[in-house]
Protein backbone atom coordinates (compact mmCIF):
# COMPACT_ATOMS: atom_id res chain seq x y z
CA UNK A 1 0.00 0.00 0.00
CA UNK A 2 1.10 3.61 -0.24
CA UNK A 3 3.01 4.92 2.32
CA UNK A 4 2.63 8.64 3.95
CA UNK A 5 6.50 9.37 3.01
CA UNK A 6 6.45 7.65 -0.04
CA UNK A 7 6.10 10.08 -2.90
CA UNK A 8 10.15 10.65 -4.00
CA UNK A 9 11.00 6.59 -3.46
CA UNK A 10 10.18 4.36 -6.97
CA UNK A 11 10.27 0.81 -5.73
CA UNK A 12 7.85 -0.35 -2.77
CA UNK A 13 9.18 -1.20 0.76
CA UNK A 14 10.14 -4.95 1.51
CA UNK A 15 8.25 -6.38 3.54
CA UNK A 16 10.53 -7.42 5.71
CA UNK A 17 11.54 -3.49 5.74
CA UNK A 18 7.64 -3.41 7.07
CA UNK A 19 7.88 -6.12 9.47
CA UNK A 20 11.35 -5.01 11.13
CA UNK A 21 10.28 -1.56 11.46
CA UNK A 22 6.73 -1.39 12.71
CA UNK A 23 6.67 -0.05 15.71
CA UNK A 24 2.59 -0.65 16.14
CA UNK A 25 2.50 -4.25 17.73
CA UNK A 26 3.93 -1.66 20.80
CA UNK A 27 3.39 1.65 20.44
CA UNK A 28 -0.90 0.91 20.22
CA UNK A 29 -0.10 1.51 23.69
CA UNK A 30 0.24 5.13 23.20
CA UNK A 31 -3.19 4.96 21.26
CA UNK A 32 -5.23 7.25 23.58
CA UNK A 33 -2.43 9.23 24.19
CA UNK A 34 -2.57 10.02 20.72
CA UNK A 35 -6.03 10.64 20.03
CA UNK A 36 -5.89 12.98 23.17
CA UNK A 37 -3.14 15.22 21.56
CA UNK A 38 -4.78 15.10 17.94
CA UNK A 39 -8.04 16.50 19.08
CA UNK A 40 -6.06 19.18 20.56
CA UNK A 41 -4.15 19.40 17.36
CA UNK A 42 -7.24 20.00 15.58
CA UNK A 43 -8.23 22.81 18.28
CA UNK A 44 -4.79 25.16 17.67
CA UNK A 45 -4.76 24.82 13.83
CA UNK A 46 -8.92 25.93 13.94
CA UNK A 47 -7.37 28.96 16.66
CA UNK A 48 -5.02 29.15 13.76
CA UNK A 49 -7.27 29.63 10.85
CA UNK A 50 -6.12 26.59 8.87
CA UNK A 51 -9.42 24.27 9.34
CA UNK A 52 -13.31 25.50 9.72
CA UNK A 53 -15.46 25.14 12.30
CA UNK A 54 -17.41 22.41 10.28
CA UNK A 55 -13.64 20.65 9.69
CA UNK A 56 -12.85 20.55 13.10
CA UNK A 57 -15.93 18.99 14.14
CA UNK A 58 -15.92 16.30 11.85
CA UNK A 59 -12.11 15.61 12.25
CA UNK A 60 -12.84 15.57 16.12
CA UNK A 61 -15.95 13.42 15.97
CA UNK A 62 -13.83 10.92 13.85
CA UNK A 63 -11.53 10.89 16.51
CA UNK A 64 -13.80 10.35 19.02
CA UNK A 65 -15.36 7.30 16.94
CA UNK A 66 -11.83 6.33 16.88
CA UNK A 67 -11.13 6.79 20.55
CA UNK A 68 -14.49 4.50 21.45
CA UNK A 69 -13.41 1.33 19.45
CA UNK A 70 -9.88 0.94 20.39
CA UNK A 71 -11.40 1.38 24.39
CA UNK A 72 -13.88 -1.73 23.37
CA UNK A 73 -11.20 -3.69 21.38
CA UNK A 74 -12.95 -3.21 17.94
CA UNK A 75 -9.56 -1.74 16.15
CA UNK A 76 -7.91 -3.29 14.03
CA UNK A 77 -4.18 -2.13 13.90
CA UNK A 78 -1.88 -2.86 10.34
CA UNK A 79 1.45 -3.30 10.80
CA UNK A 80 2.09 -1.68 7.38
CA UNK A 81 1.24 1.10 8.62
CA UNK A 82 4.21 1.61 10.71
CA UNK A 83 3.07 2.82 14.42
CA UNK A 84 -0.08 4.24 16.39
CA UNK A 85 0.08 7.48 14.64
CA UNK A 86 -0.45 6.18 11.14
CA UNK A 87 -2.95 3.77 12.09
CA UNK A 88 -5.23 5.75 13.86
CA UNK A 89 -4.64 8.99 10.75
CA UNK A 90 -5.18 6.51 7.88
CA UNK A 91 -8.29 5.29 9.87
CA UNK A 92 -9.72 8.76 10.12
CA UNK A 93 -8.97 9.35 6.39
CA UNK A 94 -11.04 6.11 5.94
CA UNK A 95 -13.81 7.08 7.79
CA UNK A 96 -14.33 11.20 7.07
CA UNK A 97 -13.08 11.40 3.82
CA UNK A 98 -9.54 13.49 2.38
CA UNK A 99 -10.09 15.79 5.26
CA UNK A 100 -8.49 13.19 7.62
CA UNK A 101 -5.33 13.45 6.23
CA UNK A 102 -5.21 17.07 7.13
CA UNK A 103 -4.64 16.41 10.44
CA UNK A 104 -1.14 16.03 9.75
CA UNK A 105 -0.98 19.70 8.72
CA UNK A 106 2.15 21.23 11.23
CA UNK A 107 2.76 18.01 12.85
CA UNK A 108 5.94 15.49 12.33
CA UNK A 109 5.91 12.00 14.06
CA UNK A 110 9.07 12.99 15.64
CA UNK A 111 7.30 15.94 17.89
CA UNK A 112 4.06 13.85 18.15
CA UNK A 113 5.54 10.92 19.87
CA UNK A 114 7.65 12.82 22.31
CA UNK A 115 3.98 14.48 23.31
CA UNK A 116 2.45 10.90 23.33
CA UNK A 117 4.99 9.42 25.27
CA UNK A 118 5.20 12.82 28.04
CA UNK A 119 1.37 12.43 27.92
CA UNK A 120 1.65 8.68 29.05
CA UNK A 121 4.84 9.44 32.00
CA UNK A 122 2.64 12.23 33.36
CA UNK A 123 -0.33 9.99 33.83
CA UNK A 124 1.53 6.59 34.47
CA UNK A 125 3.79 8.92 36.77
CA UNK A 126 0.70 9.66 38.90
CA UNK A 127 -0.41 6.08 39.18
CA UNK A 128 2.88 5.35 40.84
CA UNK A 129 3.01 8.39 43.26
CA UNK A 130 -0.53 7.00 44.29
CA UNK A 131 0.75 3.09 44.57
CA UNK A 132 3.91 4.53 46.27
CA UNK A 133 2.18 6.40 49.07
CA UNK A 134 -0.74 3.47 49.89
CA UNK A 135 2.72 1.55 50.33
CA UNK A 136 3.66 4.06 52.99
CA UNK A 137 0.62 4.27 54.71
CA UNK A 138 0.52 0.00 54.76
CA UNK A 139 4.72 0.76 55.73
CA UNK A 140 2.99 2.73 58.95
CA UNK A 141 0.43 0.49 60.06
CA UNK A 142 3.01 -2.66 60.45
CA UNK A 143 5.12 -0.01 62.41
CA UNK A 144 2.42 0.81 65.01
CA UNK A 145 1.22 -2.70 64.87
CA UNK A 146 4.53 -3.81 66.07
CA UNK A 147 6.16 -0.70 67.64
CA UNK A 148 6.10 -2.89 70.93
CA UNK A 149 8.81 -5.58 69.89
CA UNK A 150 12.09 -5.19 70.14
CA UNK A 151 14.34 -7.15 67.78
CA UNK A 152 18.26 -7.83 66.67
CA UNK A 153 19.04 -4.76 64.33
CA UNK A 154 21.90 -6.06 61.66
CA UNK A 155 25.17 -5.08 59.77
CA UNK A 156 26.85 -7.54 57.76
CA UNK A 157 23.89 -10.08 58.36
CA UNK A 158 25.62 -10.05 61.86
CA UNK A 159 23.27 -8.62 65.37
CA UNK A 160 23.84 -5.67 65.53
CA UNK A 161 21.86 -3.16 68.30
CA UNK A 162 18.37 -4.00 69.62
CA UNK A 163 15.58 -2.02 68.17
CA UNK A 164 12.23 -1.05 67.94
CA UNK A 165 10.82 -3.13 64.84
CA UNK A 166 8.65 -0.59 63.92
CA UNK A 167 12.09 1.20 63.58
CA UNK A 168 13.14 -1.13 60.91
CA UNK A 169 9.91 -0.46 58.66
CA UNK A 170 9.89 3.04 58.89
CA UNK A 171 13.28 2.93 57.71
CA UNK A 172 11.65 1.73 54.51
CA UNK A 173 8.73 4.33 54.71
CA UNK A 174 11.16 6.76 54.30
CA UNK A 175 13.13 4.89 51.51
CA UNK A 176 9.40 5.22 49.42
CA UNK A 177 8.92 8.42 50.50
CA UNK A 178 12.69 9.73 49.06
CA UNK A 179 11.20 7.47 46.01
CA UNK A 180 8.27 9.29 45.72
CA UNK A 181 9.62 12.47 45.74
CA UNK A 182 11.97 11.33 43.10
CA UNK A 183 8.90 10.97 41.39
CA UNK A 184 7.35 14.17 41.43
CA UNK A 185 10.76 15.54 40.88
CA UNK A 186 10.61 14.08 37.64
CA UNK A 187 7.34 15.03 36.42
CA UNK A 188 7.93 18.54 36.33
CA UNK A 189 10.98 18.01 33.75
CA UNK A 190 7.97 15.75 32.21
CA UNK A 191 5.57 18.08 32.06
CA UNK A 192 6.56 19.88 28.73
CA UNK A 193 4.86 19.91 25.47
CA UNK A 194 6.91 19.57 22.67
CA UNK A 195 4.08 19.86 19.84
CA UNK A 196 5.12 22.20 17.49
CA UNK A 197 8.52 21.30 17.38
CA UNK A 198 7.79 19.67 13.73
CA UNK A 199 10.53 17.01 12.70
CA UNK A 200 13.20 19.02 13.95
CA UNK A 201 13.26 22.82 13.10
CA UNK A 202 9.42 23.76 14.00
CA UNK A 203 6.69 24.10 12.08
CA UNK A 204 5.89 26.61 9.13
CA UNK A 205 1.83 27.56 10.76
CA UNK A 206 1.31 30.05 12.91
CA UNK A 207 0.18 27.42 15.99
CA UNK A 208 -0.34 28.90 19.51
CA UNK A 209 1.65 26.31 21.64
CA UNK A 210 0.71 28.01 24.67
CA UNK A 211 -2.78 27.09 23.96
CA UNK A 212 -2.33 23.66 22.84
CA UNK A 213 -0.05 22.86 26.19
CA UNK A 214 -3.50 24.36 28.18
CA UNK A 215 -5.61 21.78 26.22
CA UNK A 216 -3.54 18.76 27.01
CA UNK A 217 -2.43 20.59 30.84
CA UNK A 218 0.87 20.55 30.21
CA UNK A 219 2.75 23.24 32.61
CA UNK A 220 5.48 24.40 30.14
CA UNK A 221 6.04 24.20 26.92
CA UNK A 222 9.78 23.21 25.30
CA UNK A 223 11.67 26.05 24.07
CA UNK A 224 14.49 23.92 21.54
CA UNK A 225 12.67 21.65 18.43
CA UNK A 226 15.56 20.25 18.58
CA UNK A 227 16.23 19.11 21.96
CA UNK A 228 12.08 18.58 22.08
CA UNK A 229 12.51 16.07 19.68
CA UNK A 230 15.38 14.20 19.71
CA UNK A 231 15.74 13.53 23.59
CA UNK A 232 14.93 10.68 25.73
CA UNK A 233 16.25 12.36 29.18
CA UNK A 234 12.41 12.52 30.63
CA UNK A 235 11.99 8.65 29.85
CA UNK A 236 15.79 7.74 30.99
CA UNK A 237 15.41 9.87 34.29
CA UNK A 238 12.34 8.10 35.15
CA UNK A 239 13.53 4.75 34.52
CA UNK A 240 16.17 5.28 37.12
CA UNK A 241 13.37 6.14 39.39
CA UNK A 242 11.66 3.34 38.63
CA UNK A 243 15.03 1.25 39.15
CA UNK A 244 15.86 2.82 42.54
CA UNK A 245 12.76 1.82 43.82
CA UNK A 246 12.93 -1.20 42.34
CA UNK A 247 16.44 -1.65 44.36
CA UNK A 248 14.35 -0.63 47.81
CA UNK A 249 11.43 -2.96 47.25
CA UNK A 250 14.70 -6.10 46.56
CA UNK A 251 15.92 -5.26 49.75
CA UNK A 252 12.62 -5.42 51.62
CA UNK A 253 11.84 -8.66 49.60
CA UNK A 254 15.22 -10.29 50.32
CA UNK A 255 14.41 -9.25 54.29
CA UNK A 256 11.02 -10.59 54.41
CA UNK A 257 12.00 -13.48 52.44
CA UNK A 258 14.94 -14.52 55.04
CA UNK A 259 13.15 -13.66 58.14
CA UNK A 260 9.85 -15.91 57.15
CA UNK A 261 12.46 -19.30 56.60
CA UNK A 262 12.27 -21.67 59.63
CA UNK A 263 15.70 -20.71 60.53
CA UNK A 264 14.89 -17.06 61.26
CA UNK A 265 11.19 -17.53 61.72
CA UNK A 266 10.46 -13.36 62.63
CA UNK A 267 7.56 -13.23 60.59
CA UNK A 268 5.15 -15.17 58.91
CA UNK A 269 3.36 -15.08 55.51
CA UNK A 270 -0.28 -15.59 54.17
CA UNK A 271 -1.00 -18.38 52.69
CA UNK A 272 -3.01 -16.92 49.80
CA UNK A 273 0.08 -14.94 48.74
CA UNK A 274 3.22 -18.10 48.47
CA UNK A 275 2.97 -21.23 46.92
CA UNK A 276 4.40 -24.91 47.44
CA UNK A 277 6.17 -27.69 45.88
CA UNK A 278 5.14 -30.23 43.40
CA UNK A 279 7.51 -32.40 45.27
CA UNK A 280 7.97 -30.99 48.93
CA UNK A 281 4.53 -31.15 50.38
CA UNK A 282 6.23 -29.15 53.43
CA UNK A 283 7.48 -26.36 50.84
CA UNK A 284 5.55 -22.51 50.97
CA UNK A 285 7.54 -20.43 49.22
CA UNK A 286 7.20 -16.44 49.07
CA UNK A 287 6.61 -16.23 45.74
CA UNK A 288 5.48 -13.02 45.26
CA UNK A 289 8.76 -11.40 47.05
CA UNK A 290 11.09 -13.45 44.85
CA UNK A 291 9.62 -12.54 42.01
CA UNK A 292 9.62 -8.48 43.45
CA UNK A 293 13.78 -9.35 43.92
CA UNK A 294 13.99 -11.02 40.63
CA UNK A 295 11.95 -8.54 38.54
CA UNK A 296 14.26 -5.81 40.18
CA UNK A 297 16.81 -7.09 37.41
CA UNK A 298 14.16 -6.38 34.54
CA UNK A 299 14.16 -2.52 35.81
CA UNK A 300 17.61 -2.13 36.10
CA UNK A 301 18.10 -3.38 32.28
CA UNK A 302 15.84 -1.11 30.71
CA UNK A 303 17.03 1.45 32.23
CA UNK A 304 20.53 0.35 30.62
CA UNK A 305 19.26 -0.11 27.45
CA UNK A 306 18.28 3.00 26.85
CA UNK A 307 21.32 4.57 27.73
CA UNK A 308 23.07 2.54 25.62
CA UNK A 309 20.48 3.66 22.48
CA UNK A 310 20.96 7.42 23.22
CA UNK A 311 24.62 7.05 24.35
CA UNK A 312 25.82 7.32 20.49
CA UNK A 313 23.56 9.26 18.66
CA UNK A 314 23.88 12.29 16.42
CA UNK A 315 21.83 15.30 17.76
CA UNK A 316 18.34 15.70 17.31
CA UNK A 317 16.08 12.56 15.79
CA UNK A 318 17.08 8.91 14.59
CA UNK A 319 15.09 6.19 14.41
CA UNK A 320 16.95 4.64 17.10
CA UNK A 321 14.41 5.90 19.07
CA UNK A 322 11.97 4.00 18.46
CA UNK A 323 13.47 1.69 21.07
CA UNK A 324 12.59 3.54 24.20
CA UNK A 325 9.16 2.24 24.08
CA UNK A 326 9.24 -1.51 25.18
CA UNK A 327 11.64 -0.65 27.85
CA UNK A 328 9.32 2.01 29.29
CA UNK A 329 6.16 0.13 28.91
CA UNK A 330 7.72 -2.33 30.39
CA UNK A 331 8.99 -0.41 33.53
CA UNK A 332 5.49 0.80 34.13
CA UNK A 333 4.00 -2.49 34.60
CA UNK A 334 6.83 -4.49 36.37
CA UNK A 335 7.08 -1.14 38.93
CA UNK A 336 3.47 -1.09 39.51
CA UNK A 337 2.43 -5.07 40.20
CA UNK A 338 5.67 -4.81 42.16
CA UNK A 339 4.17 -2.17 44.15
CA UNK A 340 0.57 -3.92 44.71
CA UNK A 341 2.28 -7.20 45.43
CA UNK A 342 4.81 -5.76 48.56
CA UNK A 343 1.56 -3.93 49.61
CA UNK A 344 -0.41 -7.13 49.59
CA UNK A 345 2.69 -8.86 51.64
CA UNK A 346 2.40 -6.36 53.63
CA UNK A 347 -0.86 -6.42 54.64
CA UNK A 348 -1.29 -10.03 55.19
CA UNK A 349 2.04 -10.13 57.38
CA UNK A 350 2.07 -11.41 61.11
Amino acid sequence: MEKPWGGRFSEETDRFVEDFTQSVSFDKELALEDIEQSIAHVKTLLKAGVFSEDEAEKLIKGLISIREDIKAGRFKWRRELEDVHMNIEAELSARIGDLGGKLHTGRSRNDQVATDERLYLKRETEEIVSLLKELRKELVRVAKKTLDIVAPSYTHLQKAQPIRLAHYFLAFREAFLKDTERFMDCYRRIDELPLGSGAVAGVDFPLDRHFTAQTLAFGNVSRNSIYATGDRDFIAEFLFACALTGAHLSRLSEDLIIWSSEEFGYVRLPDRLCTGSSMLPQKKNPDILELIRGKTGRLYGNLISLLTTLKGLPTAYNRDLQEDKEPLFDSVRTLKGSLVGMRKVLEGIS
